[in-house]
């Protein structure tokens, strides 16, 4: 399993703690099962948003190399030829 990233981490722990503040603030419970309830409930809703989180994508080496073996082996080419601009051009004359 990757280590979780500091975007993850982040986005995970601002949700577990602005959760419960909200959730004991809507509830107004002051017993020790209402706060244990809530305290679960939101240690779940912060590891669902962490869990969530896109993780990026690896760049350096790895990445260029992909993007290298993706542009050989794609079949259309990058750039219109000269004949098929000139062919275009004739067809549709710019009236000034």
């Amino acid at each position: 399993m990757p280590r979780p990233t500091a975007a993850q981490l982040t986005y995970g722990s601002a949700t577990v703690i602005v959760s419960t503040i909200a959730m004991l603030l809507l509830s107004q419970t002051s017993t020790g099962l209402g706060v244990a309830v809530i305290s679960a409930a939101a240690l779940a809703l912060g590891l669902l948003v962490a869990l969530t989180v896109p993780i990026p994508r690896r760049r350096g080496r790895h990445a260029a190399s992909a993007r290298t073996r993706t542009a050989a082996a794609s079949p259309v080419p990058d750039t219109v030829p000269q004949d098929v601009e000139a062919a275009a051009a004739s067809e549709h004359p710019v009236h000034h």
